[in-house]
C-alpha cells in the first residue's frame, strides 16, 4: 500500500516545473494566458467543517473574505459560520407532472427549495459545461434496470433508495458549497432558491449561452460571446488521439487515476458488499436465536428460566447493535467509498478533457505548418510563372512582336488566317503561350457540316468553366495566407487554452486529493468507532447474561475442590469420573451450567 500511495502524482506543490518531454513545456506561454472570467474566478471561501465530507486539515488559512455577494444565498454561504446545506425530507408528489415523483426538500438557512432528481441531474451537468476544468461532485447513481425489473413499480419509491439518494445528494450539496469556485456559481445559488424556477434558469444566461462543443470555446468562460471566432478554426479530435509529447504529469495522473478506480471499484467495493452481507445476516441469526430462547424461557422456571431469558435478550441486543452497525457502515464507509469510485471516473473525463485540448494545439500546429508549406510552393510557382512572363515580354521585344492578347474580342477584330499562320510560324518555341482551351474562331480552321452550333456551345461552356491558372494561383495564394492568419490566430488561442486548463486541473486535483486523504482518514476513524461502540453493547449485554447464569445452582454431582490426580492421567482411587458434572479446559474445570448454555447459545463465557 505504501508503493501504492508513492505514485500518486496529484500531491505536487503548486510551483510543479513542468517536465521536459512535456510538449506544453516548449509552447510559448511567455504571453498572458486567457483573462480570467469574473463571475467565474473569485477568491476562495472561508474554510467550514462538517463531519462528512471531511474539510480536512489540508486548506491554507485565508487571508481575505469575500465581501461582493450576488445574492442572499451567496451571502450565507460564505458567512463564514458552520454553514451546512441539509434535505430535510423526501415527498412523493405529482405538481406539474402527469405522473407522481419523489421531490427533495433542501434547506438553506431558513430558506427551502424543492427539487427531483433530474433537476440535480440538469444541475451537474451545466457545472460540468461551465468549467470543464474542474472536478464536479457526483450525484447518487440512477436505478438499474435491474432494480425495476425486481420491484417494478415500486422502485422510485423504495424507502432505503430514497434515504440513500437523500444524503449523497446532501453531500453533493455541501461540497459544491465547499468548492472555492464553485461555491460562488449563481447558477448554484438559484437553486438552493426555492422562488426560482429551475425551468427558467436552464434557459435563460448563461446556461442558454453554452455551446454544442465546449472545445471550440474559451476553457475558462465558454459561454464568453465575445470570444474570437478563431475558436471555429480549431479541430475536434477525439479522446484515443495520440499525443505526440505528451505531459509527462498528466500521463502520470492518468495511470494513477486507472490504479486508484480498479482499486475502489474493484476489491475495495466487492468486499465491503461482502461484508456487509455477512453482517446482515449475523444480525438476522442472532435475531432467530433471540426469538428462539425467549420462547423457551417460557418452559421452565426458576433461576434457569430468568437465564435462559437474559441469553434471549442478549441475542436480540446483539441483533441490535449490529444492525445500527450495518446502518453505520452504509453511511459511513460504503457510500463514500462508492463516491470515490465515482470520482474516479469524473478524473477520467477531466484528463481526457486536457488531453483532446492538448491534441488540438498539436493539430493546429500541424495544420499551420502544412499551410505555410503550401504556401510556400504556391509563391515559388508565382515567382516561377512571372520569370517565364518576363522572359517571353523580353523575347517579344527582341522580335518586334507586340504580346499577343490572351482574350479574344470578336471576329470582327481577329486576323486574317493566312497572316496568323505566317506570324505563328515566325515566333520561336521559347515564346510559345498555350492558347484558349476551347477551339479559338480566331484560328479559321475548316469546319463539317453543321457542327458550327456544336463548336460555338462547346467554345461559350469552356469558357464558362475555365479558370485562369494565373488567377486560380493569385486567388490560391490569398486565401492561403488568410488561413494561416486565422491558425496562427487559433493557435495562440490553444496555447492559451492549454495552459490555463493545466494549471487549473492540476490544482484541483491537489485539492481533490487533500480532500481525499481526509476523507478516508474520517472514513477510517468512523468505522473504528462503529465497531467499538458495537463491541461495547455486545459486552454489557453478555455480561448481564453471564450474571444471571451464575444464579443458576451449581450439580449437584460437581465436585467444588477437585482433587489432585495420584498419577499424570489417572484420577484418585474410589473416585468416579462423571463426564456430565464437569469438562475441563487447559486443565481447568468448567461448571456443567457454563457448558449447558454453551451448547445452547454457541457461545463460550468463562466462568
Amino acid at each position: 500500500m505504501d508503493t501504492y500511495e508513492d505514485e500518486n502524482p496529484f500531491d505536487h506543490d503548486t510551483e510543479h516545473i513542468a517536465s521536459e518531454t512535456s510538449s506544453t513545456s516548449k509552447v510559448d506561454f511567455s504571453e498572458p494566458s486567457s483573462p480570467p472570467f469574473p463571475s467565474r474566478q473569485l477568491t476562495p471561501s472561508s474554510p467550514l467543517s462538517r463531519p462528512f465530507p471531511s474539510p480536512g486539515s489540508h486548506k491554507q488559512p485565508q487571508t481575505a473574505f469575500k465581501t461582493d455577494f450576488c445574492c442572499a444565498r451567496d451571502r450565507y454561504l460564505h458567512s463564514g459560520d458552520d454553514v451546512e446545506i441539509l434535505i430535510t425530507d423526501a415527498q412523493k408528489t405529482s405538481v406539474n407532472a402527469s405522473s407522481p415523483y419523489i421531490t427533495y426538500i433542501i434547506k438553506t438557512g431558513t430558506v427551502q427549495a424543492h427539487h427531483r432528481y433530474s433537476e440535480f441531474e440538469s444541475l451537474r451537468a451545466s457545472l460540468v459545461k461551465l468549467y470543464p476544468t474542474l472536478i464536479i461532485p457526483p450525484i447518487p447513481s440512477k436505478q438499474t434496470i435491474g432494480d425495476y425489473a425486481v420491484k417494478q413499480a415500486k422502485a422510485k419509491e423504495d424507502a432505503a433508495m430514497i434515504a440513500k439518494r437523500k444524503r449523497m445528494l446532501q453531500t453533493f450539496l455541501n461540497r459544491i458549497a465547499k468548492h472555492p469556485i464553485l461555491s460562488n456559481e449563481h447558477v448554484f445559488h438559484r437553486f438552493l432558491d426555492g422562488e426560482v424556477s429551475w425551468t427558467e434558469v436552464l434557459n435563460s444566461p448563461p446556461l442558454s449561452l453554452l455551446p454544442k462543443n465546449i472545445l471550440k470555446a474559451p476553457s475558462h468562460n465558454p459561454t464568453d460571446q465575445n470570444a474570437s471566432p478563431a475558436y471555429a478554426a480549431l479541430p475536434n479530435p477525439s479522446a484515443a488521439h495520440p499525443l505526440r509529447h505528451p505531459d509527462q504529469r498528466f500521463s502520470d495522473s492518468e495511470a494513477f487515476t486507472n490504479k486508484f478506480a480498479n482499486h475502489v471499484s474493484g476489491p475495495m467495493e466487492k468486499v465491503t458488499r461482502r461484508a456487509i452481507k455477512r453482517w446482515a445476516e449475523y444480525a438476522q441469526d442472532h435475531a432467530d436465536l433471540g426469538g428462539v430462547l425467549n420462547g423457551f424461557s417460557l418452559n421452565e422456571t426458576g433461576a434457569l428460566a430468568g437465564a435462559v431469558e437474559k441469553t434471549g435478550q442478549a441475542a436480540d441486543a446483539t441483533y441490535m447493535s449490529t444492525s445500527k452497525l450495518l446502518q453505520e457502515l452504509e453511511q459511513n464507509w460504503a457510500e463514500p467509498l462508492h463516491e470515490y469510485s465515482q470520482f474516479a471516473s469524473i478524473i477520467k473525463k477531466l484528463l481526457a478533457y486536457r488531453h483532446q485540448k492538448h491534441v488540438q494545439y498539436e493539430m493546429t500546429q500541424d495544420g499551420l505548418e502544412n499551410k505555410r508549406e503550401q504556401l510556400e510552393d504556391l509563391e515559388k510557382s508565382e515567382r516561377e510563372a512571372r520569370r517565364l512572363e518576363e522572359a517571353l515580354g523580353r523575347g517579344r521585344v527582341n522580335g518586334g512582336e507586340p504580346v499577343p492578347r490572351r482574350s479574344v474580342e470578336g471576329d470582327g477584330e481577329a486576323h486574317e488566317g493566312d497572316d496568323a499562320n505566317t506570324r505563328e510560324d515566325a515566333v520561336s518555341p521559347s515564346s510559345y503561350l498555350p492558347p484558349h482551351p476551347g477551339p479559338n474562331p480566331a484560328r479559321r480552321r475548316p469546319k463539317a457540316p453543321g457542327m458550327g452550333l456544336l463548336n460555338a456551345l462547346s467554345y461559350t461552356l469552356h469558357g464558362m468553366m475555365d479558370v485562369d491558372p494565373e488567377s486560380a494561383r493569385r486567388n490560391s495564394i490569398t486565401k492561403t495566407r488568410e488561413t494561416i492568419s486565422q491558425l496562427e490566430d487559433a493557435l495562440h488561442l490553444s496555447t492559451q487554452d492549454l495552459k490555463y486548463s493545466s494549471s487549473t486541473i492540476q490544482a484541483d486535483l491537489d485539492r481533490f486529493q487533500r480532500q481525499k486523504v481526509a476523507d478516508m482518514r474520517e472514513m477510517a476513524i468512523a468505522m473504528a468507532r462503529s465497531h467499538r461502540d458495537w463491541c461495547k453493547k455486545n459486552l454489557e449485554a453478555w455480561e448481564e447474561a453471564k450474571r444471571e447464569i451464575a444464579k443458576i445452582p451449581d450439580h449437584p454431582n460437581h465436585s467444588t475442590t477437585p482433587q489432585e490426580p495420584t498419577a499424570e492421567g489417572s484420577t484418585p482411587t474410589g473416585a468416579r469420573r462423571d463426564s456430565t458434572s464437569q469438562n475441563t479446559v487447559n486443565g481447568r474445570v468448567i461448571p456443567f451450567r457454563v457448558v449447558a448454555f454453551h451448547n445452547i447459545t454457541g457461545y463460550a463465557l468463562a466462568a
